[in-house]
């Protein structure tokens, strides 16, 4: 008698996903190192799939040449020398770089980013304003990069600081050092939204601090000061002369968004 054929598991067939560039965008999937999949998502803004946080069409929208800005204080409508308003009374700061102004679709993308507990916008954000100050070849080389801080108060409330979370994204972009603890915020302060000017300067009085630890890192250094928002400029000039009086050579800010002038 002949012996029974042997019967061994039947074969998995699995439909292979193309990686060539001619595969349809739905079908493409792509190895990230660590061996993660990349997979198409959609558009945070049009909803649209694609490979970004934003879409092709989204993002030579939105991230297209910008309209001249002074270069100090980033208001639009300026030209490569300061406005008249930054000749008469120079901020602390040296100069301002922005994504463009405080309005669709970075208002939103910001308020989620900041107020609904979506850190991992920053991801998204981050290299839109690296590629911003990559663009700038006029501005000085900053040497580190800092955070606006929260108060300990504020970033219990939040958990986590979104200016941390964009400096240290931005700084390794540039092979920067990135320091969240050389700057504080000793005391907790009013939300600044829809704040006047003279009320933002009465919050934030001796409310900026640098560490001795900064103090020894900051000598003579030239440091790039990161938040998500520039309105009346009152923290961002706060935290400057901070790290100014605290020995740093200059400081430059790069923001997300600046918010137009009263009446722009």
């Amino acid at each position: 008698m002949r012996p029974a054929a042997e019967v061994g598991p039947a074969p998995i067939h699995t439909p292979s996903i193309s990686t060539t560039p001619e595969a349809p965008a739905a079908q493409q999937v792509t190895l990230r190192r660590g061996g993660g999949l990349r997979l198409p998502r959609p558009c945070v803004l049009c909803s649209q799939w694609g490979w970004q946080g934003l879409c092709g069409d989204c993002e030579q929208r939105f991230l297209g040449a910008s309209p001249s800005r002074c270069p100090r204080c980033a208001l639009p409508g300026a030209t490569a020398i300061p406005c008249g308003n930054c000749l008469r009374e120079p901020p602390p700061f040296a100069r301002c770089i922005t994504l463009g102004d405080y309005g669709f679709p970075w208002d939103r993308l910001i308020g989620r980013f900041k107020f609904q507990q979506q850190p991992e916008l920053a991801a998204l954000l981050a290299p839109a304003l690296l590629a911003a100050v990559q663009r700038q070849a006029s501005a000085p080389l900053a040497q580190c990069v800092l955070p606006v801080p929260l108060s300990p108060q504020r970033l219990a409330e939040r958990g986590y600081n979104q200016a941390w979370e964009l400096a240290r994204r931005i700084a390794a972009g540039l092979g920067l050092p990135a320091e969240a603890g050389w700057l504080l915020r000793l005391r907790d302060t009013p939300h600044q939204v829809g704040l006047s000017r003279a009320a933002r300067e009465r919050n934030l009085r001796d409310a900026m601090w640098v560490t001795p630890e900064g103090h020894r890192g900051l000598v003579a250094r030239h440091v790039a000061l990161v938040d998500d928002v520039l309105t009346t400029s009152v923290t961002a000039a706060a935290a400057s002369q901070a790290l100014l009086a605290a020995g740093a050579a200059s400081v430059q800010v790069w923001v997300l968004a600046r918010t137009p002038a009263p009446g722009a």
